[in-house]
């Protein structure tokens, strides 16, 4: 196992892997930046080291001074989290470099998977289904070929990026050429690369994840699905444990899909392998994210495993030896970020002056808040996330309820509890009856009058 870990992240996950590591008998370095001088990680790491200024290009982007932070503390393994620099082969590849344990997959397997195009070819060769489209698309006019081809409605898709950024759907060949133009612009500001291709829009869509740990000595584990379909631009609000439309048929067949694709490619770590599932409970690959997710807890909740423990362990060269593992109650995860949902979910950072965090049966917290914290403007507006855990749907919805009336943050700033709340008393989400467009096309504009 490790001797020491450094945390190359910030917030909530940060914490979330001190604790696991301090459990495994790690030692824990936190980098930060002059934003977060005051952070939780910072506090709770064994050691922590200033690496540059707010901006996270400063910083949490900041290669060489991570790297070099490594050194001078002795660290001999960096955890990544998610976001930052999670998915960039090039920064895996130094730490290999420099004998410092990259925990994750390996730069080539990075490569691999985070080439949307490439991860297509690579999903049908193992046999996964797929959603039919095309492949990397260098200009408009090779793009617009294809789209001719394979006939609106169509997404066109950044190829070597996501959260939405570089897409834009087309519903008509009279539409295309110009959207098709401002999502390869909108490409390369984002990722430095305006590539992209087309797919095949699927009408009304589930957005289905299998989460999956692999040890590198060839045992792949699959822990259930995530339903992911509350979106709002492509951003995942709200994930919960089973899905409410998955059937036990459903999971196998996802489950052993994702094992074979990760098997396929000889993966090592833990990843998630994400599908769009149709109505009549059909399912298409669309990428796999080579890291730990935001909404890994509600995963752990139903499985009772500590995903981040097990990452270490796998990258550690253990052979994880897992029992059959069974899904348990139902699991919600609420996203609480500082956001005003009244005025299009406006960033609100300030900072906290009261804050009362729920708890009892079935209630989890994961957060880097506390009472006298100023959020920072610089980074994402994620707060924390409240997970709860119940017997079944029915009860998990009602301990929700419950504990985000319990969830208080006063300050100059705005958060996401009480959109949460009207959230849970809609037909559609008590009746989990939504797909990946219901929120911003029938929930918010209900919320907002």
């Amino acid at each position: 196992m490790f001797r020491k870990v450094l945390i190359a992240n910030r917030g909530e996950i940060a914490v979330r892997i001190i604790r696991s590591c301090r459990e495994l008998g790690i030692k824990t370095v936190a980098v930060y930046s002059t934003a977060d001088r005051e952070s939780l990680h910072v506090y709770l790491a064994d050691e922590s080291v200033c690496i540059g200024g707010p901006q996270p290009q400063q910083s949490y982007l900041n290669i060489p001074a991570i790297i070099a932070a490594a050194e001078l503390s002795g660290a001999d393994a960096i955890h990544p989290g998610y976001g930052f620099l999670s998915e960039n082969p090039g920064f895996a590849e130094i730490c290999n470099a420099c004998g410092i344990k990259f925990i994750g997959p390996s730069p080539e397997t990075m490569i691999l998977m985070g080439d949307k195009a490439k991860a297509r070819k690579v999903a049908q060769e193992a046999g996964v289904p797929v959603v039919p489209g095309s492949g990397v698309c260098r200009s408009v006019q090779e793009a617009l070929k294809e789209v001719e081809r394979i006939g609106p409605p169509v997404l066109v898709k950044a190829a070597h990026g996501g959260g939405g950024r570089g897409m834009r759907l087309i519903t008509s060949l009279e539409e295309a050429e110009t959207l098709i133009a401002t999502a390869m612009a909108e490409a390369e500001a984002a990722f430095g690369n305006g590539e992209v291709y087309v797919e095949k829009f699927i009408e009304e869509p589930r957005h289905i994840e299998i989460q999956l740990i692999a040890d590198g000595r060839g045992n792949v584990y699959t822990f259930g699905e995530r339903e992911c379909s509350l979106q709002r631009r492509h951003q995942k609000v709200v994930e919960e444990a089973p899905s409410p439309f998955v059937d036990e048929k459903l999971r196998r067949e996802l489950s052993k899909a994702a094992q074979k694709l990760a098997e396929y490619i000889n993966y090592e770590g833990a990843g998630t392998v994400e599908f769009l599932v149709d109505k009549e409970k059909n399912f298409y690959f669309i990428e796999m994210n080579t890291r730990i997710q935001v909404e890994h807890p509600v995963t752990e909740m139903v499985t009772g495993k500590d995903l981040i423990a097990l990452q270490l362990k796998a990258a550690a060269g253990e052979e994880l030896d897992l029992n059959q593992i069974q899904l348990s109650g139902h699991a919600i995860e609420f996203r609480i970020t500082c956001e005003d949902y009244t005025e299009n979910f406006k960033p609100v950072p300030g900072k906290i002056e009261k804050l009362l965090l729920p708890g009892g049966f079935g209630v989890r917290v994961d957060t880097h808040i506390y009472e006298g914290y100023s959020v920072p403007v610089y980074y994402d507006s994620l707060l924390g996330k409240l997970i709860v855990w119940g017997e079944n749907r029915e009860e998990a919805i009602e301990r929700g309820k419950r504990a985000l009336s319990e969830f208080l943050i006063e300050g100059k700033l705005k958060t996401t509890v009480p959109f949460h709340l009207k959230l849970l008393e809609t037909e559609q989400f008590r009746k989990g009856k939504f797909n990946t467009r219901t929120l911003e096309e029938e929930i918010l504009p209900g919320l907002k009058q």
